[in-house]
């Protein structure tokens, strides 16, 4: 039986979500480690990859479970691997087809991205990224240029092959709550540390370090300003629709 999982979890205490050879601390191996404790052999397959210390409040995983815990039950496997979880919380489990792919049968990815407009707290250090901003309504116009189906090679981390550099940013959603300014992107998919270095390039946008027009000619891959990237703390896989 296939099995859709909906999954939550704190990227601050884990190495990124894909499994790596020379480590054990990432968040695919640490599930495939509470699915081999209860007789559920094999890998999980994710809606995507998460980078190191970012988070997830919605990401989809699926993995195949042995025929006798079909009899248990679904409610049964969510409490027992909750227990054996840490940082890592299991949202939902729900019974699929065979051919369900969490990757490749995604349709719709959202992306969060909390700022905090002035000093985090002690219990906020992870879970949001710190910037003064005097400039909002620059930051709104630079991320609008985003939207649209465009060629993001200059906007991955290096060494990220791909068959295609294209992606779809369907919208860019902003919500200005107090001290916190929150981005949400809709996107057919990304590519590896694109949210990131499109928040970075609004963000340059925002502090007068970047012009909206060389922005523009970096999304048009015409010449590229900046590589860097915006912290990795205030970024959550927030949903992941089919």
């Amino acid at each position: 039986m296939r099995i859709k999982a909906t999954i939550s979890y704190n990227g601050a205490m884990f190495l990124g979500f894909q499994r790596q050879k020379n480590c054990s601390n990432t968040v695919a191996q640490t599930f495939e480690k509470a699915l081999k404790s209860v007789g559920i052999e094999g890998k999980i397959y994710g809606s995507g990859r998460t980078d190191r210390g970012v988070h997830a409040t919605g990401q989809v995983i699926h993995f195949d479970i042995p025929s006798f815990w079909e009899k248990k039950g679904l409610e049964s496997l969510k409490y027992q691997l909750n227990s054996k979880l840490s940082s890592i919380k299991i949202k939902y489990l729900k019974e699929v087809e065979p051919t369900f792919h969490a990757q490749y049968s995604a349709t719709n990815r959202i992306y969060r991205y909390i700022i905090k407009l002035s000093e985090a707290s002690v219990f906020e250090e992870e879970f949001v990224s710190t910037y003064e901003l005097e400039h909002l309504e620059l930051m709104e116009q630079a991320l609008e240029l985003y939207v649209g189906q465009h060629d993001f090679s200059f906007f991955k981390k290096e060494g990220s092959p791909t068959s295609s550099n294209i992606r779809t940013i369907r919208r860019v959603d902003t919500v200005k709550l107090k001290k916190y300014f929150i981005i949400y992107f809709h996107a057919d998919g990304y590519l590896r540390s694109q949210v990131r270095m499109m928040v970075e390039g609004a963000l340059k946008v925002s502090k007068g370090e970047l012009t909206l027009k060389q922005l523009q000619r970096q999304i048009d891959v015409k010449e590229r300003f900046f590589t860097t990237l915006a912290k990795p703390q205030g970024l959550y896989l927030h949903r992941v629709t089919y």
